[in-house]
Order: structure tokens, then sequence, then C-alpha cells
């Protein structure tokens, strides 16, 4: 029994309460439950660290120094566990040089591929360049008849190296009888240095045969003298026929068209490698440079009208001026916008030509006199990261671009979406040579890149940087990369793979997710996506609420037996005993902020309204191109107008409106709040100030000299000394995991006896941190004191969000993923109450980690805030909240390069009557 199941019993990590378990290997089991109310204690803080603690310990100690060290979770016991791996919802590296195609290993496949059957093209002529082996020189030798006299030459280089005379001297040395002199064959030894000229033709006889049957001594010597002929001759080689002096020639070089070309190897595709990558840009696929877009920021203008920035002034203005005054020499529309130009006409204004400089002449001359301040000042004006003009963000040197398979590039393929590479690939044709060695590497590419499209990641290419993909696209590719190594056995545990996913895309994962537990493994996935329990073979809901009142199991079974389940506040929402509800009026209003002309990455030149006042949600399907439109074009264009530089800006052409109605601009996106231990939610917003100073007003404490930084844990003064304000005192095990002992100095309280003395209303300060925030609030606002106001109205916005549950001292090191962000929210909330100023507030998925529950009290504080006169745009795919919007944005149709378009702009009830439209038809379900 104990091997068909993982036993866990006694579970206390975090707020755990001796909790007992039994998960079914084999299966598919969801965790779901509240934010906070102990799912991801139970998947990675229990059974995840376990499975990982084990495996540890099973090394050796000398490998095990090089391991992460990892706490032995607290439980009574753990059976039946199985080797364990986590896909979390984090951005997989921050290496530059990581990308799409090293992180899934397709990239090591197809640099082999293209090393194995590559073939080589010269960018003159177009012809394969071609090698010939001393093989090759042996088969057209044996494709001959029989009884044929022939030479095997080797050409001499050149006469002048060593003079006449040396030359024939070191030929005989060499023990050489014969040579070919201009053409006619003569012995060494009859020939004199008067018998030469310098410009003579030399070639040395290496060996004279007859045609024959081939056997393995005739091929054995044949194959010698052609070996030594290719060394003589610096990789040339000729067979003559000596009746009629047919020369026939070989060559060893890989050289065509005058050109030099290094032959294909694994090395020649490596961009991590100084030998393939990229000299401009080392590999990174960017580089500091000349930025386009600063340069020129609104390609509607044209040169006439001051479309290039730094040409203005009187100084910098001559260069404007000599392009206008010599324009009609060489045909160049002045008066046209810049974004209208054909290729070759940007090419010339940035390049110039005889008649003027050019954008980069006008750069080289700032460069050549950045000696003085002013030029330096002109030029990082302009400066940015930049795509390499060399390799075009490729990271590869320039000639691994002539290698070919089927007719691409290798640069070609992995800026193409992985969906097209798929197709190349299937369809991909080789001779029945290659087809041993692509048998071994084809299916592995091809496997890959179609788990990457069944995860939904189809439009992203192999060339996207690892460190630019969201947490859900990060999870998604480990989750591809796992499916890729065939694993059987194993435990996998994810948190919340539905992240960034729309529900079309939420079907085809549940399928990846089904098949890795089709082929032998246990999956568990943290999830509150209903469709995800729908589909589970077991749901085990933890709770009933969260913080200090979760930890305990409240159900476990089937999706029809929990909706028969009244304890569950998630069975509650399934059934519709409680629901969020949909709002009974929308908002309207005249002001509103126009995006006219956005085209950075797969937007398609599209313009937009987005509405002020109100609550819009930007949908579509993954990689459709919202964050796009709302992180990277909107977001640091009105950061512009407000004054606040420092953001890239996407291809745009302006943002009109009314900009002016719009005094502050703030974003919370899926960033966590700070990891220290140090950090947490009552120092986050700004709490912790005011309830120091209220200490620091007590009689005791001024009578002592007490300030208010006396009582932070975070500095010298009132702390405990022994654990530097932490509560606790590490002690390193050498190879095994860290002990955390509670300091016996303080007794975990943080502070010195001094510090605590200090009494307000009969608390201390280390009563206060120890309270949860929904005690502290009803403790703050039984108070009179004025600081007491502030206190409350800082930490009020945290029991708006559902974080009441959370100590109010409680590291933000233990804090969900879910947690984090609406610690992050309260921040905001708070910001906005305290503003006059009308602020614009941008969510990027909110709604990560969280229940239905929390949605709606999330629902709760985004009305206060639009209420309060603020404007909430927000990215999601969470239907609950796109019901509750008062206008949608939906982009698409598709992700990637099949995205990018403005499908639908209106109300929910608007978008639910249109016909194939994704979002509307997932939507028409809740709006019933």
């Amino acid at each position: 029994m104990s091997e068909r199941y993982i036993h866990i019993k006694g579970a206390r990590v975090n707020n755990l309460k001796n909790l007992e378990v039994k998960i079914e290997h084999g299966k598919f089991t969801v965790i779901t439950g509240l934010s906070g109310s102990g799912k991801s204690s139970l998947a990675f803080d229990t059974l995840y660290a376990e499975g990982q603690r084990r495996y540890i310990e099973s090394l050796s100690s000398y490998a095990r120094q090089f391991l992460g060290k990892l706490d032995k979770p607290e439980t009574d016991f753990i059976k039946g566990i199985a080797p364990a791996i986590a896909i979390q919802q984090k951005v997989i590296t921050n290496n530059p040089r990581s990308t799409v195609g090293t992180t899934t290993e397709i990239y090591d496949y197809l640099k082999i591929l293209f090393a194995r059957i590559g073939k080589t093209f010269s960018p003159i002529s177009g012809n394969e360049v071609k090698k010939d082996s001393v093989t090759d020189v042996i088969n057209y030798i044996a494709s001959l008849e029989n009884e044929i006299r022939l030479l095997i030459t080797a050409p001499f280089p050149s006469l002048e190296k060593y003079g006449i005379e040396k030359t024939l001297k070191l030929l005989k040395e060499q023990g050489y009888v014969r040579i070919m002199h201009n053409h006619e064959l003569k012995q060494l030894e009859d020939l004199k240095t008067e018998d030469f000229n310098l410009s003579d033709s030399i070639q040395i006889v290496v060996d004279r045969i007859v045609t024959q049957d081939m056997d393995p001594d005739f091929s054995g010597r044949l194959g010698d003298s052609i070996q030594l002929a290719f060394m003589e001759g610096h990789g040339d080689c000729s067979v003559i026929h000596m009746g009629s002096m047919e020369e026939r020639t070989f060559s060893n070089r890989f050289e065509l068209d005058n050109m030099s070309f290094v032959e294909p190897s694994p090395h020649l595709f490596t961009f991590n490698n100084p030998f393939g990558a990229c000299k401009t840009c080392e590999g990174y696929g960017s580089i500091i440079g000349i930025d386009p877009n600063l340069v020129i920021p609104d390609p509607s203008l044209s040169v006439y009208e001051g479309a290039v920035v730094p040409w203005k002034g009187e100084v910098m203005g001559e260069y404007k001026e000599e392009l206008v005054r010599n324009a009609r020499k060489f045909d160049f529309p002045i008066h046209r916008p810049v974004e209208e130009l054909t290729e070759e006409q940007l090419d010339t204004l940035w390049n110039g030509n005889s008649h003027f400089a050019g954008i980069n002449g006008f750069f080289k001359f700032v460069e050549s006199q950045s000696y003085k301040i002013q030029y330096r000042v002109l030029l990082s004006r302009y400066r940015g990261k930049t795509l390499c003009p060399e390799c075009h963000g490729t990271r590869l040197r320039e000639d691994a671009n002539y290698v070919k398979v089927g007719g691409i590039s290798i640069k070609e393929l992995v800026l193409m979406p992985i969906e097209n590479a798929l197709k190349f690939f299937e369809t991909l044709e080789v001779d029945p040579l290659e087809l041993k060695i692509t048998n071994r590497i084809l299916p592995e590419i091809t496997q890959r890149l179609s788990f990457l499209c069944e995860v939904g990641l189809g439009y992203l290419t192999l060339n996207r940087a690892a460190n630019t993909l969201s947490g859900g696209e990060s999870q998604r590719i480990n989750l591809a990369t796992s499916l890729g190594s065939s694993l059987v056995g194993s435990m996998y545990i994810l948190d919340e793979p539905s992240i960034g996913l729309h529900p079309r895309d939420t079907e085809r994962l549940i399928g990846v997710l089904k098949k890795l537990r089709d082929i032998g493994n246990t999956v568990i996935v943290v999830e509150h996506e209903e469709d995800m329990m729908l589909h589970a073979d077991e749901i085990i809901d933890i709770g009933p609420a969260a913080g200090k009142f979760g930890g305990e199991v409240v159900f476990q079974g089937k999706f029809d037996a929990l909706k028969k389940n009244n304890a569950s506040l998630t069975t509650q929402y399934l059934t519709g005993v409680r629901e969020i509800p949909v709002p009974k009026k929308r908002r309207n209003g005249k002001n509103k902020i126009s995006v006219i002309g956005a085209k950075e990455h797969n937007l398609k030149n599209i313009s937009v309204d987005f509405p002020l006042n109100r609550i819009v949600a930007v949908t579509g399907v993954s990689g459709s191109g919202k964050s796009t439109l709302v992180k990277e074009i909107l977001y640091p264009g009105i950061r512009k107008y407000l004054g606040q530089y420092g953001d890239h800006q996407g291809n745009v052409k302006r943002i009109e409106g009314d900009l002016s109605s719009i005094a502050e601009i703030e974003l919370i996106d899926q960033n966590p709040i700070g990891k220290s231990s140090r950090s947490n939610p009552v120092t986050y917003v700004k709490a912790f100030d005011d309830i120091r100073e209220l200490f620091a007003k007590q009689n005791a404490a001024k009578h002592n000299g007490y300030k208010p930084g006396f009582f932070s844990f975070n500095v010298e003064g009132g702390r405990c000394e022994m654990c530097e304000g932490e509560g606790v005192v590490t002690v390193s095990m050498q190879f095994m995991a860290d002990v955390h002992l509670v300091c016996e100095s303080c007794g975990g309280s943080r502070y010195r006896q001094e510090a605590l003395e200090i009494h307000y209303r009969d608390k201390n300060i280390s009563d206060i941190l120890n309270m949860d925030i929904s005690s502290a609030l009803a403790f703050f606002k039984e108070g009179k004191d004025k600081l007491e106001e502030k206190i409350v109205q800082k930490i009020q916005p945290l029991e708006d969000v559902g974080l009441g549950y959370l100590q109010m001292g409680q590291s933000s090191s233990s804090l969900s993923g879910g947690e984090a962000q609406r610690v992050k929210l309260a921040s905001f909330l708070i910001k906005g109450a305290q503003k006059s100023n009308k602020t614009l507030f941008i969510f990027d998925e909110p709604t990560t980690g969280l229940h239905f529950f929390d949605i709606e009290k999330l629902l709760i504080a985004f009305n206060r805030l639009v209420d309060d006169g603020h404007s909430i745009i927000v990215i999601e795919h969470n239907m609950d909240v796109i019901k509750a919007a008062d206008w949608i944005i939906d982009i698409g149709p598709e992700g990637g390069i099949n995205g990018g378009t403005i499908e639908f702009t209106g109300t929910p009830e608007e978008l639910v009557k249109v016909k194939n439209n994704y979002t509307g038809i997932h939507l028409k379900h809740k709006l019933k």
C-alpha cells in the first residue's frame, strides 16, 4: 500500500497543522485552496524539499559541498516519496547568453545537425563549396578503363621562393625523379639551371601508375601517393593522362570564388564560444550603440520637419541643411515621412553618400570630438542597447550563415517562430547518406519543438533571450524540457502553470500534463484554475481559510465529490453559492489616451483608445501582444510625458489624448517584493516607521533618550546583537542543511531587554510584530493617538486585499507569490488613497496565485481606486476579472506573428456577441 501512495504525516511546515495526507502515485493531483492556506507549504516546502533532500543525502560528502543545502521538513514521516522535480513560476535565468534554444537543448541538436549535414554555399555565386578528399581522387581513377597510364602530380608553388638552383637540389634530395616542366615530362637529372625561368610552371611527379582493378595493395599505394601530392601541392593535386596529356585537378582546400570558408563544426555555431560568436557583440546579440528610436523618435515626420532630432540648433543643423541642399542631386525625398522611405532611401539617410555625411557620419564626428564635455553629453543622449548590426541579433559570426540545411541557415531557423520551425523539420527531406545521421538528431529536435507548441509557446523564437520571458513562459519552457527528457517514475510538482495562459491555451496545457502522467509520473499541481480541477484525478483542498486559520485538509477526492462538500470555500464558488458579481452598470466617460501606430515586436501598426476613470482589461491569447502594447509602449510613453525618463519605449508614432488629466503612473507586475529575511509586510507599506515613532513618544523612551531608530531591528541600538535582529541564529553544518535555532539571548523577540521594557497599551514592540494584521488593525483602531490613525491607514489595505492573516513582522522570504503581489498591491492602494493626483495604475496579471475568494477582494480594491478618481488598466486572462471590467481591448487573433491586431474594443456584453473570438467564447459562460 505504501508503494502506491506518498504518505505524509504530521506536517508542520509554516502554517500546516499536523497535516496528514496520502497522494496516489501515477495520478494527476491538484492542490487548491485560498492564498496563504498552505498549498505551497505542502507541495514545495514539504514534498519537494524532502525529495530533493533525500537525493542530496544519497550523494557523497564531496559532491554535496557543491549543492544547495536543504532543511529537513518538519514532519513525523514521509513515505513512498519519488525523485522530485519542481517547476516554479519564476524566470529561469538572468544570464543574457541564455536563449529558449539553449534552455530546451534544441540548439545543441541544431549545432550538430548543421555541422554534420550542412552544406556551405558561396555568398558570391551561390554555388556549393566542396573540397576533394583522397577517396574522391581514388574513385575518379577507379572509374577509368584499365591499362591507362596516369601521372599523379603536385603543383610546385613558386620558383622565386628558393631560386632555381636550390629548388632543383631540394627536389632531388627529397627523392623525386621526374617533373612536369611547362607541361612536358622531364627527368630531374637531365635538367640544368639555365633551362628554367622564374615564371615557368612546375609540377612534381609524385607517382606513375597504370589503371587496373582495385585491390588492397594497389589502392593503399594510390592513397599514399595522393596524400603526398596534396601535401606537396599545399592542397592541390592533379591526375594527368600520359597519352592525351588531359589533366584533372583536385583541391582539398575549402575555397570557392577566391574566398576561403570555414568547414562546418559544432564550434562554428556556438555563440558562447569565441570561435563561433559574432566579433562585434561577442555573442550577446546586442551592443551599446546609437539607438535609432532615440535619433528618430517620431518617424511620421520628414527630414525637413526635423525627424532627425540631433540635427537641430545652429551648429548641428548644418548636417540637415547639407542634406536639404543636395537632396535633388540623388533624388532624396526630404518632405516624405521617414516611415514611408524605402529601404534604399533609409540606408542613404543613415550611411550618407558623396553629397552628405549621413546620420552615422554625424555620430562618427561627434565621437571624434568626445574629449569635449558637450559632445560626450550629446552622444550619451542617443546611446542605447541596440540590435547588433553585424549578426542582427543571432549572435553568430557572419560565415555561419553560409551553411544551410534544406536551403535554410541556422540564423533563419532561430529567428522564425517555433511553430514554423517545427513545420520545416517535419517536411525536411535528406539524401540516403544523411539519413543515418539525421535519424538520431531529427526526432529529438521535432519532439522538443512539438512540446513547446503543445504548451502554447509556438509564437516564441529559439533566439529569444531567456531573461526576457515572463514567469509563466519560463515555467512552461521548463515543463517542455522535462517532457523532452522523457523521465518516468518521477514526481513533478508545478506551481500554477496556467499563469499567463488564455483559457484556450489552458486546455492544451492540461493535455501535456496528462501526457506526463501517462508515461508513468506523479503530477502534483498547485492551482486555482477551474478547468485544471475538472480534469484532475484527485483534488486536495487546503483550508478552510488562510494563515493561522488554514493548514488543514478540507477535502480530498474527485471534482464531482468536491461540489457536494459545502465546508470548502472553493466549492461555494464552483457551485454558485458564492460568486464574484457582474457589475450592474459599466462606467462611462469621455477622457481617453490614444496610442497611434504601434509597431513594436508583433504589433501590426495598431491604433487604440484607452478610456480613463474605468477598469480597462487588455485580453487575448498568450503572445498576442498585450504586454508589448501596455508595458513597452503605453507605460514608457506616459512616463516620458510626465518627465520620468529611463525606460526604453517601443516603436510607436505617438501617444495623445487627455494626458494632462494623469498626474502619475504606477506599474505593478509579477516581480516579487524583497526576498530579504528582514523585509516584511509592515515595513513594505511604511507602517513600521510610524510604529517606531509611537514607541519613541512614550515617557519611558523619552526619559532614556530612545529615538525611533532604537526600535529598529535593522540597525544597532535596541536590537539583540547576538542574532543581529533576526530572532534566530543560523548554525552551518558543513555538508548538511544549516540549522536555525531560536536566539538564546532574546528568545526570538529580536530586541534587547531595554527595548522590550517600553510598552504602549500593554504591548511591547515584539508583541506588535507578532500580531496578525487583523488583530493589529483592531488594536490600533482603539487608540487615540494621531500616529495610530496613520498606522491604520497604512495597514488597512493589507486587510482589504485579504492578507489579514499574515503576521505584521512575517519575513517576505516566507510569502507565496500571490501574497507578495498583494503586499505590493496594498502599498499602491495606500498611495491611491493618499493621492489627490489622478493616477493611472497598470496591473500585469494581478490574479497570479489568487483563489476566487481573493479575486473578489481584489476587485473591491480595484473599484475603490476607480471610485477615488484613478484609472486602471489590467492585463488579464482571468474571466472573473474580465467580466468585471468596464471596457475590454482584445488583441489577437493568435500569438506571435499571427497576433498583434485589435480584435475588439467595447464592453463585456458586446464582446460575447462577437463570433469566433477566443475571449468571447470563454467569457459567455461567466456572464450567464
